[in-house]
This record gives structure tokens, C-alpha cells and sequence, in this order.
């Protein structure tokens, strides 16, 4: 299922060492969040890599979510407004940029792929003293980890939500029963529209078809669950697949490798 803010859990505003200013272009903020803990929307004036180096973690804005088990970070503008939950836990890394540091970055939210060299460099980075000599090494380190950082591939861990508000009443109805069997022209009784005007919306707003992003919204319900060691099985058939088979050609058609593999592979 989606990866849902759980209502009897603490809230926060925000985390509470959120620094007001940056005292150096570019930090690394470390902290451990308690299983189901949410932070409640808000932005920076500043970019920022929020990355787990265990555990999964999920952002939402009001264009998408994006779930990321680790070896994956997602990519935040400044000035975005954003909600971040861990469902099970995570120690969290957050990379705080300026804007003019950041320059070259996409201008819209994005998961990327976090090598093994900028793992260990994000982590090293954490431990940095917070003024720390910018004419140094660790200020050359630094450099080095945004180099790293541009030249991280992307990774399709996006679920594009729409504005308007039939093509809304679908998109959560999938999204809180990522099962549900119905074609868009059952769903469409339900939103007030024809399925051709659903059809058309899917593809002006969202950019692919009814069916690609319903296969999105169920690869994104299924990471958390897989990241957290649940059978393919299970998962496969909770999601409305036939078949663990059929789960497992989307999921390495979109991802590149079946879940066992890919999930080895953090």
C-alpha cells in the first residue's frame, strides 16, 4: 500500500536542528528518525539531497511523491515545500546547498542514484566540523561530492499527482487501493467525467497513459514493503497482479532488475 503519514504518530514541524542560515555553501546534516515519524511540509531557502543510509524514505510535494529505499536520494529545490516520512525508521543524511552551488541541478524534484563513493562521502561529510575550512581538504572534498552529485543518473521512483480535480478523485482512489482491478472507464463513473476526458488529462497533466501510471503507483506502493523484506509474492499479488511474474517484468522493465536483484544490490 502507499506509504502513508500514520495519524497517531508525533508530528513535527520541522527537524528540529534545522539550521536558520547556512554557514558554508554547501553541509551535511545527520540525524535518526523513529519508525513512522513525518515532518510536516515546509521548505528551505536553500537545495537539499535528503538521502537514508538505511531505511526508506518518502517525500511528498504537491507535483508527486517519491519513495527511496537507500542507495537512492531525491533532489529538492529550494524554496519547494516538502513533507518527509520514514515508515520504519532511517538515519537520515541531509545535504544542504546554497542556490548558486547548486547551479546545473534540475529545477524540480528527482530521485538519483547514489553511488558507493558518494555514500561513504556523504557520510564523512556528516562527521565535518560545521565551519569547516573551505580552502582545505574539506572544502575540496565538498567540491568533489557535488561533482559526484551532478553526474548522478536519475532513477523513475515518481509518482506525478494532477490538478485537476476528476483526474484527482481517480489518482487517489488508486493510490489508497493500488489494487483495484477497474478500467478508467469505471473509475470515471465515479470522478463526474467521460474515460476520454480522463485519458486525455492522464497524458496532458501527468505525461503518460492511464495504465503506465497506474503500473508507477504500484511499483512505488511496493518499495517499502520489498525494502522492508516482504515476499515478492505477497507484495505481488496485494498490488493486483495476476502473478508474481507479471510484478516482476514491470518492476525490472522500469528499474532495470527483478526486486531480489535489485534490492541485493543496497
Amino acid at each position: 500500500m502507499r506509504i502513508e503519514p500514520l495519524p497517531n504518530q508525533p508530528l513535527v514541524s520541522k527537524p528540529n536542528d534545522v539550521p536558520e542560515e547556512l554557514v558554508r555553501p554547501v553541509m551535511v546534516r545527520a540525524a535518526n528518525m523513529r519508525p513512522g515519524r513525518r515532518v510536516l511540509p515546509h521548505s528551505h531557502a536553500w537545495c537539499q539531497l535528503a538521502y537514508a543510509a538505511e531505511g526508506v524514505l518518502a517525500i511528498y510535494t504537491d507535483q508527486g511523491s517519491w519513495v527511496v529505499p537507500p542507495q537512492r536520494a531525491v533532489w529538492i529545490p529550494h524554496e519547494t515545500d516538502h513533507e518527509v516520512y520514514s515508515p520504519h525508521g532511517s538515519k537520515w543524511r541531509a545535504l544542504h546547498l546554497d542556490k548558486e552551488f547548486s547551479q546545473g541541478m534540475p529545477d524540480s524534484c528527482c530521485v538519483i542514484s547514489v553511488s558507493k563513493l558518494l555514500r561513504e562521502m556523504l557520510l564523512h561529510a556528516a562527521n565535518l566540523p560545521i565551519e569547516y575550512d573551505e580552502q582545505g581538504p574539506d572544502g575540496r572534498m565538498m567540491q568533489v561530492l557535488m561533482d559526484q552529485i551532478r553526474t548522478a543518473r536519475t532513477v523513475p521512483l515518481h509518482l506525478p499527482l494532477p490538478q485537476d480535480l476528476r483526474l484527482r478523485r481517480v489518482t487517489e482512489c488508486l493510490i489508497h487501493t493500488p489494487s483495484d482491478p477497474r478500467g478508467l472507464g469505471d473509475l470515471a463513473n465515479d470522478a463526474g467525467a467521460s474515460s476520454r476526458t480522463l485519458a486525455r488529462l492522464f497524458s496532458k497533466e501527468l505525461g503518460m497513459t492511464f495504465r503506465q501510471w497506474r503500473s508507477q503507483c504500484r511499483l512505488m506502493a511496493s518499495m517499502e514493503r520489498l525494502a522492508h523484506g516482504e515476499p515478492v509474492t505477497s507484495v505481488a499479488i496485494d498490488l493486483g497482479y495476476d502473478s508474481p511474474s507479471a510484478f516482476i517484468a514491470m518492476f525490472k522493465r522500469t528499474l532495470g532488475k527483478p526486486p531480489a536483484a535489485y534490492f541485493a544490490a543496497q
